[in-house]
Formats: C-alpha cells, sequence, structure tokens
C-alpha cells in the first residue's frame, strides 16, 4: 500500500481536493482518498505539485513516427498528405526504432491510453505488450470510389487480422475521412462493427477544400486527386458542410470521435449531438497549427456541451507527443477554457471516448488510472506554461 498528497488532488469525477491523500495499492489501483488527518503524516509521501490521472491521448498515428520533420510546417492540409504519402517509406527497422521512441515518450509524458490509426502492422508488436491501453482504428479509404470499397475492405481485413492486442486494449475498423470515404465503404465498415459499446473514428472539417468539395464541388481536393489519377465525376455536392455526409453513413448507435473539427460551427456540433448521444470531439491543437496554422473555436464546443477530448497526431504533424504541451496551446491561445475543463478533456473524457473509464481518466476507488504530478504552478495551483509531469504510478 502506498500514499500520496500534493497541495491540491484532481480527482477529475468530483471537485479539486486539499489536505487530502491518495491510497494504492503496490500495482496503482486506487484503493482510497481519505482526509490527511486521518494519516500519520511520515506515512504519506508529500509531493510539491498537484496530483492528477494518467493522460489519455484520443488520436495518434503512431506508424508514421519515423516521419518528424519530414513534411513542412504550415502547408495546409493537401499539400501535407501528399507530403505522407511521397515521403512515407522508409526501413522497417528504422519504422520500428521509432515507434518504439515515440511509445516511450508518450510514456514518459504521462499518457497511460492512446486511440491510435493505423494502416499498416506496424505499431501491432508494441501494441502487443500492453504498456499502455490501445483502442487501435484500422484505418480505411478509397477516395470516393465506390467501386474500390470492395478491394479496400479485403485488404483492411488482412491487417486487421494480424492485430494481437494486449489484454485490455480494443480496434475497430474506421473511415479516414468525409472527402475520402464512399457510401459503400461506409456500409462495410458499418457491417463489420459492433453494434454498440465500441468507438470509431473519423477526421472531420479540418481545411476549407473539404468543406467546399461537399458545398459547390470546389476546391483543392478536385486537383488533389485528378493528380492521383482519381475522378470525381460521379460525385454530387450535399450542399452542406462534411460532417453531414459522415452523419448520413455512419452509425449513431457507436462511439463516434470526431477529430481535428478546426472549421466545426456549432451548428455543426448541434447536429451531431442530435443524431446520437454518443459523440465525442477530438482536438489536436499542436498538430493544427502544424498543419493549417488555425486552431478550432473552443467556445463552439463549450457553449454546446460537447465532451472534448485531446489528441496529439503523429510526429509528422506535431513537434512532440505531449498531452500537457497541447493543453499549454489551449491555454495560450483560447484562455477562457479553464484548467480544470483542460483536464477533463485531457483524462476523463479520453477514457470514456475510448470505452476505457472502466479503469482510467479519474482517481476513484477501484481505478488505476495512472497518478501525474504536475508541477511548476501558479498561486491557483494552475500550470504554467513551464509547467513539466512526471509519472508517480
Amino acid at each position: 500500500m502506498q500514499k500520496f498528497t500534493a497541495h491540491r488532488i484532481y480527482p477529475v469525477s468530483s471537485e479539486p481536493l486539499e489536505n487530502a491523500v491518495v491510497i494504492t495499492d503496490n500495482a496503482g489501483k486506487i484503493l482510497a482518498i481519505e482526509s490527511m488527518d486521518r494519516h500519520d503524516p511520515a506515512s504519506v509521501a508529500h509531493l510539491n505539485g498537484v496530483l492528477v490521472p494518467g493522460f489519455v491521448n484520443t488520436h495518434c498515428h503512431l506508424e508514421l513516427s519515423h516521419m518528424k520533420g519530414k513534411v513542412d510546417t504550415g502547408t495546409g492540409l493537401i499539400p501535407f498528405i501528399t507530403g505522407v504519402v511521397t515521403k512515407r517509406n522508409a526501413p522497417a527497422e528504422e519504422i520500428a526504432e521509432a515507434i518504439e521512441k515515440a511509445e516511450q515518450e508518450m510514456l514518459d509524458g504521462g499518457i497511460v491510453a492512446l486511440g491510435d490509426i493505423s494502416n499498416a502492422p506496424d505499431t501491432f508488436a508494441v501494441k502487443s505488450r500492453g504498456r499502455m491501453r490501445y483502442h487501435t482504428f484500422l484505418e480505411l479509404f478509397d477516395f470516393l470510389q465506390d467501386e474500390k470499397a470492395e478491394k479496400t475492405f479485403t485488404d483492411a481485413l488482412k491487417v486487421y487480422e494480424q492485430l494481437r492486442h494486449a489484454p485490455g486494449s480494443t480496434a475497430t475498423l474506421a473511415p479516414h475521412a468525409p472527402y475520402s470515404v464512399s457510401r459503400a465503404l461506409f456500409q462495410k465498415i458499418n457491417q463489420f462493427n459492433a453494434d454498440s459499446g465500441i468507438t470509431v473514428s473519423i477526421h472531420n472539417q479540418e481545411t476549407p477544400p473539404e468543406q467546399e468539395l461537399f458545398l459547390e464541388k470546389t476546391g483543392g481536393f478536385l486537383e488533389f486527386y485528378s493528380k492521383f489519377g482519381i475522378s470525381l465525376e460521379s460525385f454530387e455536392p450535399s450542399g452542406k458542410s462534411s460532417i453531414h455526409y459522415a452523419l448520413q453513413h455512419m452509425n449513431p448507435a457507436l462511439r463516434s470521435l470526431f477529430v481535428h473539427n478546426t472549421l466545426t460551427t456549432r451548428a455543426d456540433i448541434a447536429a451531431a449531438q442530435a443524431w446520437s448521444d454518443k459523440v465525442y470531439w477530438a482536438t489536436c491543437p499542436n498538430a493544427n497549427l502544424y498543419i493549417e496554422n488555425r486552431l478550432p473555436d473552443y467556445s463552439a464546443f463549450l457553449d454546446t456541451g460537447a465532451r472534448v477530448t485531446i489528441g496529439t497526431d503523429s510526429l509528422t504533424s506535431n513537434w512532440q507527443l505531449s498531452i500537457l504541451e497541447e493543453m499549454k496551446t489551449i491555454a495560450r491561445y483560447q484562455s477562457y477554457v479553464s484548467f480544470d475543463t483542460l483536464l477533463r478533456w485531457a483524462t476523463l473524457n479520453g477514457a470514456e471516448a475510448l470505452g476505457f473509464d472502466d479503469t482510467l481518466g479519474s482517481i476513484e476507488p477501484g481505478k488505476t488510472p495512472g497518478l501525474l504530478l504536475l508541477q511548476n504552478l501558479d498561486a491557483k495551483g494552475v500550470p504554467l506554461a513551464s509547467a513539466t509531469v512526471k509519472r508517480v504510478m
């Protein structure tokens, strides 16, 4: 048994505590949270900072870790995608080593669970070790070509069958984005996934050309597809923002994680939340700045009661894989988002979105959420820009 106290303890599922003790077993399972007055101070580890549960990273492309620094910043999404497609090949040893280092970086930064996009089996060996809980989104895309859906699906199943998760981790098939998944492929994905109790993700409203394609069949995706020999002749714009195409073809019975959302409006959020009560929104602010030099309007998500989570995206589109750094970026540019709110986004909301809130996301008896110490705080106990994170358990 171990006991910890700090200047403040954030259970997340309840109000912050002072003069409190977190009691765990030696494996990190929370046994109780009690008043400090009930314990001999000599029996308690006194930590300088605030104690929070482990972070949950709901969106990453771990398999792209070898591409750090290979794609320019600030180009916009379409040139970025082109860079990923043309530069991602590398020796297997280089890819494996980069994945190992990236996972260790996340573990050192207090991340205890990851929602990870996979197109290939490159990350599967690391995931099988179970050093954190993983939900693998095996991602499919056929560039809106219905006739390619069957082969795309068959090829994806061959990759999916190679996945060997450690106990506690999960996986689903997932559509890449509205602009890259045909109606036929959506249908096959829905048929494969279970009817409830799981999570799918989709990249959403990340760049103006995505909106232009669905509103008027204009914009940069027409030229992008043409360069790759893909015809959009049969594509008909809906006259609505791209999220409506996704809502039309996804399964509202599943937890749905919409990722990036830099152009998502209050009306879009309201439409999604009317469509299903299982909607979550992943924000990856540093990647949004890296690729498009823009951020979502977080006030729209606060005003609509949206359940926001935090992701890092990949080392191709980010300078590091740190949830704390993502929180700092949001606080720097949209400081009206409170620390308590950011912490919930980074922990309990993420755990719920991935279906991992049975063990993670909050400091509650019966859970094994991981314990993190945040240091370098202001007078109110809120982390400064120079704040650091240290794993306690």
